[in-house]
């Protein structure tokens, strides 16, 4: 098999009965390396151009309180490989999915099971399968540790909030034994290379976290069963989020989600990694016929009155925010909770109003009354003849097995009668919006909401390299009032084309971004690009450049943190012998208003910025 497709080096009698020498695993290109051992157990190490990025870290799985991987025998390794492209909404709008593979069969306790191991040329997952009957009820539990070398930096939150932190940033070697890290965590090598653990397709089982064993190493933790008090408590600690009382049952065969470790040379390897949804399912062609090309999957930007003024929630003033999305040409307008309110003709009025100028109606949602399945099927049958094109889904705050259970159960059901989601006070996405395209964004961040947030300067230029790994987030970008805090106007509008998502929500009032100098700019900035490039320059927490095309169309989008910076940017991305024409906006001293100019670039032009602290830069360039 051509080494492109295949490359595979494995040290290793079949005919063992035991792991007697190291399996080498390594990726198409041939740049990353997992290396399966056994001393004192089961034993991994993951390596990329050389240079290891996980010591040697032990995989600890047990089944009803014994382990499985103390000392198991071997069996047999069947290898495969996938290379596959697919649609996708997102960075770029093709994704590829090429993987060397290998399912190693082992037993023990007289209990035969699999690892699934996949090395990508970015990254490195395995999984535990374990066969079982329908009528088997039982309990795993993980305890594997991802060693980090010496000197590596580490962005990190402990849970506080769920997953709604502001991220730290320390040296590896300073955490403290016990202290929370919620995935996805984020670290800088000291080879210059980047590496994020994590997690993908979450389902049928509890979420993961790590906890730092004080010695370099990252240990995996899953979520404990719910508390009783859930869903009425609005937040929780990482104590309430992930202390382990009692592992939840899993009935039938036991599939782990895959344990994700995510690799770049730089951030914009990072950026624009696939590894996370080419874990996970293609879509069911039943629900998703013509997958995120199925009519009804409408990715796009919305207008949302919660942050910015705009009068009470009546039928009346949502048909204004209604104009002032068809005037934007924006998509979607999404209400709150005071729809509750509101009779079903008049929401019908208000749909059909919508409709008309092309725009669709979401409604909040909170979790906790979908979680009776009779309610859950009466509520989205009712939507859906209402005419609502999708639901904002609030207060999960847990991974416990049950909230995952019930984030499958509104997947599907939801798919079912064409409703779109958005999750709110939701956990990390872990690539199951490849399974799910109706499945647009989950908040897991702190976003605009977070008025008390000082330095939302370098929050929001960390955020792109660490939340925003494991998928879109609904920070709800764009406001012009108190609540950009250290960042300027032109950083404002930045954020929405670098916090991108499939449904991009706005926090401003569409009157105000009418209003704005910024109004043209705001009106051509897509939800989804076809290309993404992270800019040198780019820092976690100090800067995101970031240029990213759409069509013929490219826009540069820069967000500064707290520090002055002068940043040079080559437009050798721009397409050869073209000259584009140039939309800017800069900021002035203050950051309290915009300057615009027009301009022309070529690719073998460079772009000289001087950007204040919490300030940006934005342009759209054009053929």
């Amino acid at each position: 098999m051509k080494r492109s497709i295949f490359h595979f080096l494995v040290l290793l009698t079949l005919s063992l009965p035991a792991l007697a020498q190291d399996m080498i695993l390594k990726s198409p290109d041939g740049s990353v390396v997992f290396r399966l051992g056994k001393k004192n157990g089961l034993q991994f190490t993951v390596a990329r151009n050389g240079y290891t990025v996980i010591n040697p870290s032990p995989l600890v799985f047990s089944l009803d309180n014994s382990s499985l991987t103390d000392q198991p025998a071997m069996g047999k390794i069947d290898q495969y490989g996938i290379q596959e492209t697919y649609p996708w909404l997102g960075a770029h709008s093709q994704a590829m999915n090429h993987c060397n593979g290998a399912r190693i069969s082992l037993s023990a306790n007289e209990l035969k099971y699999t690892l699934d191991v996949r090395v990508f040329n970015d990254g490195v997952a395995f999984r535990f399968i374990v066969p079982g009957k329908p009528e088997n009820k039982r309990v795993p539990d993980e305890a594997s540790v991802f060693s980090i070398p010496t000197g590596t930096d580490i962005w990190y939150h402990d849970f506080y909030m769920h997953y709604e932190g502001v991220h730290t940033k320390k040296r590896i070697d300073q955490l403290k034994t016990g202290e929370w890290v919620a995935p996805p965590a984020t670290m800088h090598l000291p080879d210059g290379s980047y590496l994020a653990i994590t997690e993908a397709n979450l389902k049928n089982y509890a979420g993961m976290g790590l906890e730092a064993d004080g010695n370099n190493g990252l240990l995996l933790r899953l979520a404990h069963r719910q508390p009783t008090s859930y869903p009425y408590r609005l937040r929780y600690s990482p104590e309430d989020t992930m202390r382990l009382l009692q592992p939840a049952v899993v009935t039938g065969t036991i599939t782990t989600p895959w344990r994700v470790v995510m690799i770049g040379k730089d951030l914009n390897a990072m950026v624009n990694s696939d590894i996370l949804q080419n874990l996970c399912e293609a879509p069911d062609k039943t629900l998703f016929p013509a997958g995120i090309s199925t009519s009804w999957i409408k990715p796009g930007r919305a207008v949302w009155k919660y942050l910015d003024g705009g009068g009470d929630g009546t039928p009346e003033v949502m048909k204004k925010f209604t104009d002032g999305a068809a005037a934007l040409g924006f998509e979607h307008n999404i209400l709150e909770g005071f729809w509750t309110k509101w009779t079903d003709e008049q929401l019908k009025d208000l749909v059909e109003y919508s409709r008309k100028k092309g725009v669709g109606i979401w409604l909040w949602q909170h979790s906790k009354t979908l979680r009776d399945t009779a309610k859950r099927h009466a509520f989205f049958r009712h939507f859906h003849e209402l005419g609502i094109t999708g639901l904002k889904i609030d207060f999960f705050d847990h991974e416990a097995k049950e909230v995952i259970d019930l984030y499958q159960d509104i997947f599907r059901e939801a798919a079912q009668y064409h409703l779109l989601l958005d999750f709110h006070g939701a956990n990390k996405p872990t690539g199951l919006a490849r399974t799910w395209p109706n499945a647009m964004t989950s908040e897991a961040v702190k976003g605009m909401e977070a008025s008390k947030l000082l330095d939302r300067a370098t929050h929001e230029t960390t955020i792109p390299f660490t939340r925003m790994l494991a998928g879109p987030a609904e920070y709800t970008v764009v406001h012009f009032g108190d609540r950009r805090k250290n960042t300027s106007l032109v950083h404002q509008v930045a954020s929405a084309a670098i916090f991108s998502a499939p449904m991009l929500t706005y926090a401003a009032n569409p009157e105000n971004m009418l209003a704005s100098p910024a109004a043209d700019m705001i009106k051509t900035v897509p939800a989804v690009w076809d290309e993404t490039i992270v800019l040198p320059g780019s820092g976690i927490g100090e800067l995101a450049a970031f240029a990213r095309r759409k069509g013929n169309s490219w826009f540069i989008a820069v967000m500064n943190g707290p520090e002055t910076k002068n940043l040079e940017i080559s437009l050798s991305f721009l397409s050869k012998g073209r000259s584009y024409s140039v939309s800017e906006i800069k900021d002035d001293p203050t950051g309290n208003s915009m300057q615009l100019n027009k301009t022309n670039f070529r690719s073998t032009d460079k772009l000289s910025l001087q950007l204040i602290p919490g300030g940006g830069y934005m342009a759209r360039l054009t053929q």
